[in-house]
């Protein structure tokens, strides 16, 4: 009965040893602690640490080189990091994970890691970290001995058949596993409470004994198969449950973010309040990217308005591309101006915002996946800066223009356009946590939408095309704004600002300026 299983997992608790809410068991401080719910105004930046600095000269970035940088990561207005898979694994990705309680070596040591946390959290940035739990990798020592012997200790640790079942499975000395993903990624069995146990000591070791914020959680949707079906299950529902739980009471600032990938606004709804803190939202995702590269608003309003619909405390995880798709600028061709309105897009919008590392310099990458995971590109310098020795992949051909040295030089860069995004969203609690109302713009290539906290109220603008525009008008059927005369000051962008009168709540045919830019971005605090 999914009751019993459920009862089962929240008896686990009692193993467990709860953390004090202010200190980590190692001494460590954390950044304002006993905020909860911290990620709702937080901006997160993605890190592939192989990819990011390499500071010990063997041509693969480690912790050193994030801890190095965080200064870097403070000026962009990042205050969250989220850190893809950094546990040993055999693969140059990490998402086949070996052991749950160490760190890769050619990363650093656990020492190293820690004075990341520590020197991360006295700059108030928050550090999340890969968890993968739908599998581990065919080389983990439990795995190896329930591969070779049925009568294994461990061998229920997995999924077995004494046939095989089709796709996704795979042969093994003794009977058939399953893998959903590769052979090389067997996966774990959560009708196993023991499984279920050990990830819930993993979640406390990291949360208390190490001290991070929290977890990505990865392939979040496939964690325990009903029959023929695979994904988004009751059963893996009711085991999100009951890990919510456990991981609040192990420490009650903790934050999930799962990879439900392809999950809109719906499929958000189903996972968060009483499993994982928030989902990324690909729907969002799609519409901050189609909308600019398309010219038109049709995917960014849409997707908006099926958030209102399912989700309309926007609280889930928003961004452009991640480490599983083609980088954003490879998608835009190279227009810098699209990605200045993607960016837009993505930082005046509700959700928690994510940035890859890279995309606020235009970091191009298509598949494999190896080549949207290149080096960070810091200077004109040879190896992009990354190294001084050959890095484990060779960076992208354009480095010695795209890169951080070049773009901080340039205030009309890629990079500054960032910061200034930010920077804005830090300093305005409408972008941050305000609702949205979307405009009539009367004309499909403009997108137009109120950010609205209290007093604090804001207008964003964007034309989304590669032509300057003049015919648009803005349209407010809600009741929304006090009934009088504005002249909105111009937060972001450049023109002479038109005013503006509200009447019933709402205007009609108001154009702030009489022409915008191609891929012009314009923040407007009406006050």
């Amino acid at each position: 009965m999914r009751t019993s299983f459920l009862t089962r997992i929240l008896l686990l608790t009692l193993v467990l040893s709860l953390s004090a809410c202010g200190i980590a068991r190692d001494g460590a401080p954390r950044p304002n602690v006993g905020k909860e719910a911290w990620w709702r105004e937080a901006v997160f930046y993605e890190i592939f640490v192989r990819s990011f600095r390499d500071t010990n000269a063997d041509g693969v970035g480690d912790f050193n080189g994030i801890t190095q940088n965080l200064d870097y990561i403070q000026a962009l207005g990042a205050n969250a990091l989220w850190l893809m898979p950094i546990h040993p694994s055999p693969s140059y990705h990490g998402y086949d994970v070996v052991n749950y309680y160490a760190v890769n070596h050619e990363y650093g040591t656990m020492e190293d890691f820690k004075r990341l946390l520590e020197e991360a959290h006295k700059r108030d940035i928050r550090i999340v970290i890969d968890l993968v739990i739908n599998h581990t990798s065919s080389q983990h020592p439990f795995f190896r001995d329930a591969r070779t012997d049925p009568m294994s200790k461990y061998r229920d640790w997995y999924v077995w058949s004494e046939t095989s079942g089709g796709n996704g499975w795979h042969a093994g000395e003794s009977g058939f596993y399953f893998g959903f993903f590769c052979d090389c990624m067997p996966d774990l069995n959560y009708r196993n409470p023991q499984v279920t146990e050990q990830i819930l000591n993993v979640t406390d070791y990291w949360l208390n004994e190490i001290g991070v914020d929290g977890f990505r959680v990865d392939a979040a949707k496939h964690l325990i198969e009903e029959g023929d079906v695979r994904e988004n299950t009751p059963a893996t529902h009711e085991w999100y449950k009951g890990f919510y739980t456990v991981y609040k009471k192990q420490r009650r600032d903790a934050y999930t973010v799962g990879e439900v990938f392809g999950a809109g606004s719906s499929v958000v709804k189903s996972y968060t309040g009483d499993q994982l803190d928030q989902i990324f939202n690909f729907e969002m995702s799609s519409g901050f990217v189609n909308s600019p590269n398309g010219g038109a608003n049709s995917g960014i309003v849409s997707a908006i308005k099926f958030a209102l619909q399912d989700t309309p405390d926007f609280n889930f995880a928003t961004f452009l591309t991640n480490h599983d798709q083609n980088r954003s600028m490879s998608v835009f061709n190279g227009k810098v101006g699209k990605a200045k309105a993607a960016a837009t897009l993505l930082l005046t919008s509700p959700g928690t915002p994510f940035i890859y590392y890279g995309e606020e310099i235009g970091m191009q990458g298509r598949k494999p996946d190896e080549d949207i995971r290149l080096p960070m590109q810091w200077s004109a310098d040879a190896n992009a800066g990354f190294s001084t020795v050959t890095p484990w992949r060779a960076p992208a051909l354009d480095y010695p223009q795209v890169n951080v040295a070049a773009q901080e030089a340039d205030p009309d860069s890629l990079l500054n356009h960032y910061r200034a995004l930010t920077k804005l969203r830090a300093e305005q609690e409408a972008l941050r946590n305000g609702g949205i109302v979307l405009l009539d713009t009367g004309n499909t290539g403009v997108y137009g939408a109120i950010r609205k906290s209290g007093k604090n109220i804001i207008l964003v603008l964007v034309n989304l095309t590669d032509a300057p525009i003049s015919n648009y008008k803005l349209t407010l059927n809600e009741k929304l704004l006090p009934n009088r005369s504005f002249t909105p000051a111009l937060l972001l962008g450049a023109g002479n600002v038109n005013a503006l009168s509200v009447v019933k709540g709402g205007f009609v045919g108001y154009q702030p300026l009489d022409e915008l830019a191609p891929y012009g971005s314009y923040i407007f605090l009406v006050k």
